[in-house]
């Protein structure tokens, strides 16, 4: 009975084993299509982000293969309207932009418009600041969403074959220190006092 019970439980394990074994390879066989397909990228995500500003305010970007091919999507927001923005990947320049309107790319644009309404950084910043702590990284991708509340930035990057995803606070914003300028304080004469005489001769 024992040797029946084990074999039962041994076999559940490697049926459920088996999708997370497939999912891991899934995401390997994407994760290395994409890292051949970026050394044809040109620019940035970071200047993607940029060239995007002109449809809306840029609520996520990434880099992505689509048909086989390399491209830049930028999804952006104005007012109440959602946009997916695909910037060339080589020129810089906005390739075409059209209206996100239904299924999970309308889901998704509105859970990243809420994240990016309450953050005080932009993507670009965000981006820019996981470059500056991880260097010879390149963006992949920068994706909002709100944690218990509070608006933050999931970076993915690469370098060759090495891959990683940071987070970066969007509600905070760097400040930085100055120094105030003490100001000599004009003389006055004290109140009540004469001034001194000089002495006689």
């Amino acid at each position: 009975m024992k040797t029946m019970t084990f074999a039962v439980a041994f076999l559940v394990a490697c049926v459920l084993a088996v999708p997370t074994g497939w999912a891991q390879k899934s995401d390997d066989k994407e994760h290395a299509e994409l890292a051949k397909a970026l050394k044809d990228a040109k620019i940035s995500l970071q200047r993607g982000l940029a060239a995007s500003a002109k449809e809306g305010k840029p609520i996520s970007a990434k880099y992505e293969v689509e048909d086989g091919k390399l491209q830049l999507s930028v999804y952006t927001m104005k007012g109440t309207k959602f946009s997916e923005v695909i910037v060339d990947h080589k020129t810089g320049k906005v390739a075409k932009a059209e209206p996100i309107t239904k299924g999970d790319d309308l889901a998704h644009a509105k859970a990243q418009g809420e994240a990016m309404a309450k953050a005080k950084r932009s993507l670009d910043a965000a981006a820019s600041e996981a470059v500056k702590e991880n260097k010879g990284y390149r963006v992949v991708s920068v994706m909002p969403a709100l944690k218990d509340g509070h608006p933050v930035a999931d970076v993915t990057l690469v370098k060759g074959e090495a891959w990683k995803t940071v987070s970066e606070k969007l509600a905070t914003r760097a400040t930085i220190s100055r120094t105030p300028r003490l100001r000599a304080k004009p003389w006055r004469r004290p109140s009540g006092r004469s001034m001194p005489r000089p002495p006689r001769p």
